[in-house]
């Protein structure tokens, strides 16, 4: 029960890119989905740089829930959206060199370049916004509130398609409305997340103490806890943003054919994602609790889940992968790249399934500092060295670097999990501890 609004909200994630994609991609030219794409990337690239802020407070609070200590789980959810405030400020006043250093590193065709310096100075300005509300959607999946993430996510999609649709197509606003859309909807979620916050606290003990959330001591334990994550969701940003760049180099049609690939694969990763969540909430609770056994059959339940899930993928996309295509774009060099490449994506839910679980349980357990060593292997000792040795192979060679990636994440985390299930080191007595260790 815990599990399906997790995976609702997370796949109406993806809907918004895919109808993104699916706008641009009828339009006359492929420039605005490739630039799209690249702008995209870029902000991803700045933004998920601190999905700390979400997963990192979604497994601080599942503990303190545990513990019920309710205290705990207000000072969480204030300090993580004060801190994405700062960082949205602080982005926003950097952004333009940001741009100036990252894109030409994409390398693109100078039209395209000027589409996505369009899209990413337009969408920018939702930063704020977008931090906090992962910072929020963080605290309720830890507060084991999944509906309100849905409610949130599913009515900010819904005013984005209906605004791209209204500036991109009626008002042929093209790049800019496209973005312009994506802002108007995070600021309508950032609003809706407040409200569905404040009514979890209404029934909830505990207050908030300026003190203690201002308490600078207490701020950098959730830095400390926090820093693997950073560096873990830069290597994972990196991977992706040197996939769609080296997409570029290969020409405008690969460029876009690899978008909506990818755009498809993130609809798979945030499906499968649901299970993550109600793996880290549980087993955060679990922890928090002291309840090993408890904690094992969250992790065994939802690593079940988990694989039916990714099986009904992989049969959904090899049997209807080149309808959704045609349904994204009517751009015949687009979409028959876009099927050359098909197999590979209808395959990586059995490549990516194991990673995405258990990054949810070891979240729950905030050991994030396994997460950043396994993130790290599979992305300077694996992707890297084989896209090397398969250039020859073009942008199949690309994929396949990308997939050895997938798994690579996916056999470091089983390793770790299985080494620390033999020794009992998930429940730690003092969390001073972990912080020294996380």
């Amino acid at each position: 029960m815990f599990a399906w609004p997790a995976i609702l909200s997370n796949i109406s994630v993806p809907l918004l890119g895919l109808v993104d994609s699916g706008v641009l991609g009828h339009l006359s030219s492929e420039i605005y989905l490739g630039g799209v794409a690249i702008g995209s990337t870029l902000f991803t690239l700045v933004f998920w740089a601190f999905g700390f802020l979400r997963m990192g407070t979604t497994g601080l609070v599942a503990q303190a829930l545990g513990q019920k200590d309710h205290q705990a789980t207000r000072q969480w959810l204030a300090q993580s959206v004060l801190l994405a405030l700062l960082i949205g400020f602080v982005v926003i006043l950097i952004h333009r060199p940001l741009l100036n250093i990252a894109l030409p590193f994409f390398n693109p065709a100078a039209e395209v370049a000027e589409q996505a310096r369009i899209y990413f100075t337009t969408r920018i300005y939702s930063a704020p916004a977008v931090l906090i509300n992962y910072a929020m959607v963080g605290w309720l999946i830890g507060m084991h509130r999944p509906k309100g993430p849905l409610l949130i996510l599913i009515t900010a999609n819904l005013v984005n398609i209906v605004l791209d649709l209204i500036f991109v197509l009626g008002l042929d606003m093209a790049t800019q409305g496209a973005a312009l859309a994506t802002v108007i909807a995070d600021y309508t979620s950032l609003l809706l997340g407040i409200w569905v916050v404040k009514r979890t606290l209404l029934n909830k003990p505990g207050t908030f103490e300026r003190s203690a959330i201002l308490n600078l001591s207490s701020m950098r334990q959730l830095l400390l806890l926090n820093r693997h994550l950073f560096v873990r969701t830069l290597c994972l940003l990196g991977t992706q943003a040197f996939f769609t760049a080296q997409g570029a180099q290969s020409g405008s049609h690969i460029l876009a054919a690899n978008a909506l690939l990818l755009n498809i694969l993130l609809l798979i990763s945030n499906g499968l994602d649901g299970f993550a969540h109600a793996a880290e909430a549980l087993s955060g609770e679990a922890l928090g609790q002291g309840k090993l056994d408890r904690f094992k059959q969250v992790v065994r339940v939802t690593g079940y889940c988990s694989l039916i899930c990714a099986v009904l993928f992989l049969i959904l996309f090899s049997l209807l992968g080149n309808q959704v295509i045609g349904l994204l774009t009517d751009i015949p060099a687009v979409a028959a790249t876009a099927a050359e490449y098909l197999p590979w994506l209808a395959a990586m839910p059995l490549f990516a399934v194991w990673c995405y679980w258990l990054d949810g349980v070891f979240i729950g357990a905030v050991r994030t500092d396994m997460m950043q060593n396994t993130m790290l292997v599979a992305t300077l000792l694996v992707f890297l060295p084989i896209w090397y040795f398969t250039r020859d192979m073009g942008n199949h060679g690309l994929w396949l670097a990308y997939s050895a990636f997938m798994l690579a994440r996916s056999a470091g985390l089983a390793i770790v999990y299985r080494s620390l299930s033999r020794s009992g080191s998930w429940l730690v007595e003092d969390r001073s501890e972990c912080v020294g260790k996380c």
